[in-house]
């Protein structure tokens, strides 16, 4: 898809904000018009909102409630029709998609650390995986047969865990972004 610079979205200091790895995931992306997609890990709602103007039908969610909120107003004042509610991870979701989406906290760190609903959006935990492992294992309930999960990875998350978490689904690369920290990676695992 092709990012949007005239999309007007406020911000919330305790919402995970649009980014470069948000635009990095946009444009990595294809959706078909009339795609079911759950993006899970909403945060301003950026993504799902370039995926509704693009004709997907869209649900998406968030653990945190701001971020719901805020999705709310984003999709509202852009003219983008979704469904947000609050979740932790599928909790509030029991359909299924022929997408997935998830911009995870993929960062090293641990939640405790810091302070404020921000950090989970960002903390990883100790080897940067976050709830990959979770969205992963119960994704075939959600997908429709033949679907995919698309999610943002990090250079800086363990590596070896990450292959352990993938296994042997069929991944693709679908974009690319060297930071001069970390190089971001958007994958497509098939299932």
């Amino acid at each position: 898809m092709e990012y949007r610079y005239d999309l007007k979205i406020s911000e919330d200091r305790e919402v995970y904000p649009p980014s470069e790895d948000s635009q990095l995931f946009i444009e990595s992306l294809d959706v078909a018009k009339g795609e079911k997609v759950l993006e899970i890990g909403c945060g301003s709602g950026i993504v799902s909102i370039h995926c509704a103007l693009n004709g997907a039908t869209v649900s998406c969610g968030d653990v945190n409630p701001r971020a719901v909120t805020l999705t709310r107003r984003n999709a509202e004042q852009n003219g983008a029709d979704l469904e947000v509610r609050e979740t932790d991870v599928y909790s509030a979701f029991d359909e299924r998609y022929n997408t997935i989406l998830f911009n995870l906290p993929y960062l090293p760190a641990e939640e405790d650390e810091y302070e404020g609903e921000l950090v989970r959006s960002w903390a990883g935990g100790s080897d940067g995986m976050g709830p990959l492992p979770e969205l992963l294992e119960h994704a075939p309930e959600h997908l429709l047969p033949g679907g995919r999960v698309v999610v943002v990875v990090s250079s800086l998350m363990d590596q070896d865990r990450l292959a352990e978490v993938l296994g042997d689904r069929p991944v693709e690369v679908l974009g690319e972004l060297p930071l001069f920290f970390e190089k971001l990676q958007i994958l497509q695992i098939r299932f």
